[in-house]
């Protein structure tokens, strides 16, 4: 019964090293660039689609329009993960990227469902395609889409709400190209059905990103712990710092897609090692692993399994004595 129990309660903050850094704090106006530019093109792509009478566009102004939802939302979320902790949501909102780039992978299925039901509806139906149009036009969104994909490129390797965001904009610019060369080829040949089958080929294409995309954001909403983080290798980081005989209740878990938290046990019969010491332990986690909030609770009474042990107890099995 008589644990006797030492806090550490230290949140290194700052900029994680070995590829876990935070994204760029200048998306905000990558974000605001992209909602304008494609916004736009929405209208026009619109316009056109039925002016022309070519649904290919329309669908794909559609396409576009959730898009654009996905920005707003991409960066409704960056901005709110900013905001400071409160009384209720004490590590403030920065999950809710996490939460976003869930919508996000969303959106991206719910576009391809879009795109594969007008597909399969020009198989059945075969219509005229206005195919000098159609290359003008999503021409122009090859480069819309393109150049906006290039403002979230940096940032799509560590943040996954940024990584939506890029992907949603390079499936854009990818559809678009897709539309060029059935348009050309329209042109040349003058077969209709090449619309419908390199339609299919985009959608297996965005199909693949998205993919990865909604099994990453789950994952993080889940919380577990982050890709690129060998949990086994935390725990004996732990147990090689200086009068640690056992470490229990591990976890590891993503605070929001660019911050990763970690609370555990660690046993020190010997006694509490000191601030200074519990302050270098979180150096090393934030340096070595990305993990820029621990919180480690010192433990007097040796219990359960020690560091020998190529497992610590999982929370169900260990019992305080």
């Amino acid at each position: 019964m008589g644990h006797s129990h030492g806090h550490s309660h230290d949140h290194h903050h700052g900029h994680s090293h070995g590829g876990h850094s935070h994204a760029p704090k200048d998306f905000g106006r990558a974000f605001a660039i992209g909602i304008v530019l494609n916004s736009a093109f929405v209208v026009v792509e619109a316009v056109y689609g039925f002016l022309s009478g070519s649904m290919a566009l329309v669908a794909d102004a559609g396409h576009n329009l959730s898009d654009v939802l996905a920005l707003l939302l991409a960066w409704g979320a960056a901005t709110l993960a900013k905001r400071a902790p409160n009384g209720r949501y004490t590590y403030g909102y920065k999950s809710s990227t996490i939460l976003a780039a869930i919508a996000n992978a969303g959106l991206l299925l719910v576009a391809i469902g879009a795109i594969l039901i007008e597909t399969l509806h020009r198989f059945a139906v075969p219509a005229p395609v206005q195919g000098q149009t159609m290359v003008v036009v999503a021409g122009i969104g090859i480069v819309i889409n393109t150049f906006t994909a290039l403002l979230f490129m940096r940032g799509r390797e560590h943040d996954l709400n940024i990584r939506g965001a890029f992907l949603h904009m390079a499936a854009d610019a990818l559809v678009s190209a897709g539309v060029v060369v059935a348009g050309l080829l329209v042109l040349w040949t003058g077969a209709h059905w090449i619309d419908p089958v390199t339609s299919l080929v985009i959608v297996a294409v965005i199909a693949w990103g998205t993919w990865g995309l909604a099994k990453d954001s789950v994952k993080m909403g889940l919380n577990a712990v982050p890709d690129g983080i060998d949990r086994e290798a935390v725990r004996n980081l732990l147990c090689a710092q200086d009068g640690v005989e056992a470490v229990h209740h591990l976890h590891i878990w993503p605070m929001s897609t660019t911050e990763t938290a970690l609370t555990a046990h660690i046993v020190m019969p010997g006694g509490h090692p000191g601030d200074a010491a519990l302050r270098s332990i979180a150096h090393r986690l934030e340096h070595d692993f990305g993990i820029g909030h621990a919180t480690l609770q010192v433990e007097l009474a040796k219990s359960g399994t020690g560091c020998t042990v190529g497992h610590d107890e999982t929370d169900s099995g260990h019992k305080h004595e």
